[in-house]
């Protein structure tokens, strides 16, 4: 007699394999619009493979349910649904895939619509790389010589200013959150400029935070790193000077690199506690009279 584990092990492959044997359709996102049909009231299941967050227009907010979780979306329709586009940006790198969805009502009969599996294909500089094996190892070779600092620099700046679907991927990097309290009046105490914080990443064991500095003033400011008070590896101005305030140049962004900590840990006082001890006036020891007898 089989003992009861194999019996109990046979019937949960059977159950795997039903689920995981339903047909899915694969669909190529090569830069152009998927169009994704849907049926009212049904559900339908789309696999990313990357945690996406899910751009609706306003139009269909109230007609369409969409829900997103660990790289699959989940889109219902309430009712019917002229063909509208959304987006789905990869919540690290900023990359978008653009759906074009239509929901028709559903008939007597009709069968549930597969889940869809999208699967990225190479884009046209990596199949001529394929193609040329020297042209690819030549980039690899100077993606390896490339500092990290460098390399996490331009990934913030592209996703501040360059449109989104040119952000270049960047392996590893993430997004970590800003502390609320995040005070940056010492940053540059001899300049009259504003500081606010604006979004960091990190990548191994370095952090960029992005800052947009603001000229107070009815002056030029030029900018200097020199001046920066805090400990950091390296400092990039987006421009090197400020314009007066009030023009369409009294802003920019510095970018910040800090390395095994936040930006946080990286200013002052964090990196130089004040002891008021330090600074109370020293006094002179007392001395000892000795009187004779």
């Amino acid at each position: 007699m089989k003992p009861l584990f194999s019996y109990v092990s046979l019937g949960v492959a059977l159950q795997i394999f039903a689920v995981t044997g339903q047909a899915v359709e694969v669909m190529h996102w090569e830069r152009l619009p998927l169009t994704v049909p849907l049926l009212v009231r049904q559900e339908r299941v789309v696999f990313v493979d990357r945690n996406v967050r899910v751009g609706v227009p306003h139009a269909v907010g109230g007609r369409l349910r969409v829900q997103s979780a660990g790289g699959t979306v989940y889109l219902r329709a309430e009712e019917p649904i002229e063909p509208t586009r959304l987006q789905l940006q990869d919540a690290v790198t900023g990359e978008l895939i653009l759906l074009d969805i239509i929901a028709e009502p559903t008939q007597d009969g009709q069968s549930q619509l597969e889940p869809i599996r999208i699967v990225e294909q190479a884009t046209q500089h990596h199949r001529l790389k394929a193609n040329n094996p020297a042209e690819s190892d030549l980039d690899n070779e100077r993606s390896r010589h490339t500092p990290v600092p460098v390399t996490l620099t331009r990934y913030a700046a592209q996703n501040l200013y360059a449109p989104l679907r040119t952000v270049e991927p960047l392996p590893g990097v993430r997004r970590v959150n800003l502390p609320p309290d995040l005070s940056l009046d010492l940053l540059l105490p001899s300049l009259p400029v504003g500081a606010t914080a604006l979004a960091a990443w990190r990548l191994d064991e370095y952090w960029v935070t992005a800052i947009r500095l603001i000229n107070q003033t009815e002056q030029v400011v030029d900018l200097d790193p020199r001046v920066l008070l805090g400990n950091f590896a390296t400092a990039t101005f987006q421009h090197n000077h400020l314009g007066p305030r009030g023009t369409s140049l009294d802003t920019t962004v510095l970018y910040l690199i800090t390395r095994e900590h936040s930006l946080a840990q990286s200013l002052l006082p964090s990196i130089s506690p004040v002891d008021a001890t330090l600074n109370l006036p020293r006094t002179k020891p007392e001395t000892t009279v000795e009187v004779g007898q």
